[in-house]
């Protein structure tokens, strides 16, 4: 009896050992089964270098060699060397950091308990379509009713307001002649609809999850300027945009500069090979959480620190930013065309290499991200398949000849759309 136990025990490991091994990454490939495919996806928009920088993955070896998890109270000079390198990356008036998460949702809730913290006050705006986590709090403040049908205690403190999604204007505006009324109106939500304790609007410079929206230049200056008016702080959620994904290291130093966000919270692609790493910055003024006002097991820990630390030595060695300007240009004027042929896909949307495209419904985004796939591109959609986006987000290391590869197996994917679904698709 227990000699079958054993062997039973035994097949058991040998399927999970080899259900992994059916996975080979390289570069900004992924190889299922031994069938390649290009992640345009990044894994989870966590890829930002693919998933086989050499550099990054020799320093993470060494590391395990040595030692592969301390208390942050033992890494807080390998922080403070990684924070001066990010330094010339960073608007100015961002002087502090906490690194004390290895996720976005925990940093996001380190940002709202800094910014409650400082102006004694417990309101969070954000925005419909907006997307700041998988926790209880980052939930809460997120802009989605559907992710929070089930959550018997949502965060209390939550204002959300119209996105500046000039496409689908909330308002039924012309962009054109709106005077940013999405802008504007944050001062109607701040009077009428909030309890006079607003300590921060939280934004994400482009929202991802909502569907890769990018709001109006003006946007950003106007929202500064109205919650300076009213004290209210400003968090930058660069989880999905920053260490590059929009052409800038942060795009709070791009796109987004009018911003200037007085907290500013990083994952995702700060790990630039998967590796797990999450943060915060400020204005050294709103550096006052104690140790135990927020913390995780594992933050702050060596693999996650040497993770960053080689991802921006990477960044900056291989001029990934400049790539990505470069690549950015030809990925989306080829997808323009691509628009001029199939005329069920429209809305070319983005910055850098986080590029999107709308389809007619959230269905027909399903069905093409499953026939992408069929064309060995891995794809994600928006909304957790309830949004019609469909995203574009390859490995900033992508060359020009793997953009014009996305662009000949995204037009074989919408062909084969086309002939399977005519009848929808004729105009």
């Amino acid at each position: 009896m227990l000699k079958k136990s054993s062997n039973l025990q035994k097949n058991l490991i040998d399927v999970v050992d080899m259900s992994l091994k059916r996975y080979v990454g390289e570069g900004i490939h992924l190889y299922i089964d031994k069938k390649e495919y290009i992640d345009c996806a990044s894994g989870t928009f966590n890829l930002a270098l693919g998933y086989s920088a050499g550099e990054i993955t020799q320093a993470l070896h060494k590391q395990l060699d040595s030692c592969c998890h301390l208390a942050s109270e033992y890494t807080k000079e390998k922080s403070r060397v990684i924070f001066e390198m990010l330094r010339e990356y960073l608007p100015e008036h961002i002087n502090a950091f906490w690194f004390r998460d290895i996720i976005g949702s925990t940093a996001n809730e380190c940002a709202i308990q800094i910014a409650q913290k400082a102006t004694g006050k417990r309101e969070i705006i954000s925005v419909f379509l907006s997307h700041h986590g998988q926790s209880i709090v980052s939930t809460g403040v997120s802009g989605n009713a559907f992710r929070q049908s089930y959550i018997n205690t949502p965060f209390t403190g939550a204002l959300k307001i119209p996105a500046s999604d000039c496409e689908n204007c909330f308002y039924g505006q012309n962009k054109n002649r709106c005077g940013i009324l999405c802008a504007r109106r944050l001062e109607d939500f701040i009077e009428y609809a909030s309890c006079g304790q607003v300590a921060a609007f939280i934004l994400e410079p482009i929202l991802g999850n909502g569907g890769n929206i990018v709001p109006h230049p003006e946007y950003y200056r106007l929202i500064r300027k109205i919650c300076d008016k009213h004290n209210i702080l400003i968090i930058a959620d660069e989880v999905q945009t920053g260490f590059g994904r929009t052409g800038a290291f942060f795009a709070s130093n791009g796109i987004a500069k009018a911003l200037k966000p007085d907290i500013i919270t990083f994952a995702k692609g700060a790990g630039g090979i998967g590796i797990p790493v999450a943060g915060v910055l400020m204005r050294k003024e709103l550096d006052i959480l104690n140790s135990w006002e927020h913390s995780t097991t594992s933050g702050a820990n060596p693999l996650a620190l040497v993770a960053m630390e080689e991802t921006i030595k990477y960044i900056k060695k291989h001029k990934v930013l400049q790539n990505v300007k470069k690549q950015s240009v030809i990925l989306k004027n080829g997808l323009l065309e691509l628009t001029k042929e199939f005329p069920f896909i429209s809305n070319v949307k983005g910055e850098g290499l986080m590029l999107a495209f709308d389809m007619k419904s959230s269905t027909a985004a399903t069905d093409f991200i499953r026939i992408a796939k069929e064309n060995g591109l891995i794809m994600r959609g928006s909304r957790y398949g309830l949004g019609n986006t469909v995203k574009v987000r390859p490995p900033l290391i992508i060359s020009e000849e793997e953009i014009e590869e996305i662009l000949e197996r995204l037009k074989a994917a919408l062909k084969q759309y086309e002939e399977e679904n005519y009848e929808s698709t004729e105009v």
